[in-house]
């Protein structure tokens, strides 16, 4: 059985047939599901889902790009969704400069990740990390705010094998989905064969990054498989030892999922 740590079911792409999808979910082998928020309305439509789903769990936080959303009052209303019994993490939150250049948005991002980092460790949830093109500022941060005192995950990795390593020193799991199975992800191939499988995360970010031979279509958790069996190719094991190990990885980061 698998655990998908990160899926986006809230989103518009799966209108059309989302109950059909997610209820077939349990049949095509995957066990559990992270649906995490983006923004404070996909927060909202995720913990919908939770509610629907015995088998679907929240993360709760706001994307880099969508800080906007963020102030007192949401900030708040997200420390009391961190409360319910269905919230298993505070995410994703992070950095993210390949679509921000301007200097005060990249230090707003800064901001409120430190503030929702603050928020996990408040709580005693993990963090589900996004970065992308900022690796450096990445890491300042987190050092800044001891997050090797917070558990976590460094979701769609893909920076080197070495920074994953230190990544990893500082107690993260690493998030791994469909690019792994691209024919040009060299560094993140690298950074599987490099890490141990006790690190490693199985995950989707659904709708998006499709694996092969799906690339381009609109993701969903079924494709998994797929992932689990180019990383078993990569560490050399079989795909069920990939299956078996990453679950228990998720299911020792995300405690508060039955």
């Amino acid at each position: 059985m698998i655990f998908e740590t990160h899926a986006h079911y809230d989103d518009d792409r799966f209108d059309g047939d989302r109950d059909t999808l997610l209820a077939s979910m349990p049949e095509r082998g995957i066990k559990r599901i992270i649906n995490v928020g983006a923004s404070i309305a996909s927060t909202k439509t995720t913990l919908a889902l939770t509610e629907k789903y015995d088998f679907v769990y929240a993360a709760v936080g706001v994307h880099p790009s969508d800080v906007g959303d963020l102030n007192e009052e949401t900030y708040q209303w997200l420390r009391e969704q961190a409360a319910w019994e269905k919230t298993a993490a505070i995410g994703e939150i992070g950095l993210d400069y390949y679509w921000e250049k301007e200097p005060e948005v990249q230090e707003r991002q800064r901001y409120w990740m430190k503030r929702q980092l603050e928020l996990a460790r408040e709580t005693g949830l993990p963090v589900i990390i996004h970065s992308r093109d900022a690796a450096a500022d990445t890491m300042e941060v987190m050092r800044q705010a001891h997050a090797e005192e917070i558990p976590g995950v460094i979701h769609c990795y893909s920076y080197s094998k070495e920074l994953a390593q230190e990544f990893v020193k500082m107690g993260y799991c690493i998030g791994v989905g469909g690019v792994v199975t691209f024919k040009n992800a060299k560094k993140l191939k690298e950074t599987v064969e490099a890490l141990p499988l006790e690190r490693i995360l199985l995950e989707t970010d659904c709708p998006y990054m499709a694996p092969e031979p799906h690339r381009g279509e609109r993701n969903d958790s079924s494709y998994i498989p797929l992932v689990a069996a180019k990383i078993a190719e990569l560490k050399g094991v079989t795909p069920e030892e990939v299956e078996r190990i990453t679950e228990e990885n998720a299911r020792k980061l995300f405690s508060k999922v039955r």
